[in-house]
């Protein structure tokens, strides 16, 4: 995978995962979810999927080239970080059930993401 992909991976591993304020419970949400990356700009890649783990509500990447943070607040909402190397994204949006969407954006480029859990 080159350079500019895993950027973009981390950019919309980021997005697809934002940060509220949650308790330490047991979420609703948690479990495992792939994620899928699409970027408004071909220049920043055409898309990937990305497997995430969620556990009391709090976000972690299942891969070793991609760093994911974040929260999951009861109600749905995300927010997440995802960072490889120096490159960060950061994604907002909601889950609901066992599907979701949101954007994300980083230094350079910006989309949507996409979720199901699995």
């Amino acid at each position: 995978m080159d350079y500019l992909r895993k950027g973009l991976l981390a950019a919309m591993l980021a997005a697809a995962l934002p940060v509220g304020a949650a308790s330490a419970a047991t979420s609703s949400f948690d479990g495992a979810w792939n994620v899928r990356i699409a970027a408004t700009s071909e220049a920043c890649g055409n898309g990937a999927t990305v497997s995430i783990g969620i556990s009391n509500g709090q976000v972690a990447s299942s891969g070793a080239a991609i760093a994911a943070s974040g929260r999951v607040v009861d109600a749905g909402n995300i927010n997440v970080t995802l960072a490889s190397g120096i490159k960060r994204a950061v994604g907002f949006g909601r889950l609901s059930g066992t599907s979701g969407s949101g954007t994300w954006h980083g230094a350079m480029c910006t989309g949507t993401w996409t979720a199901e859990r699995i």
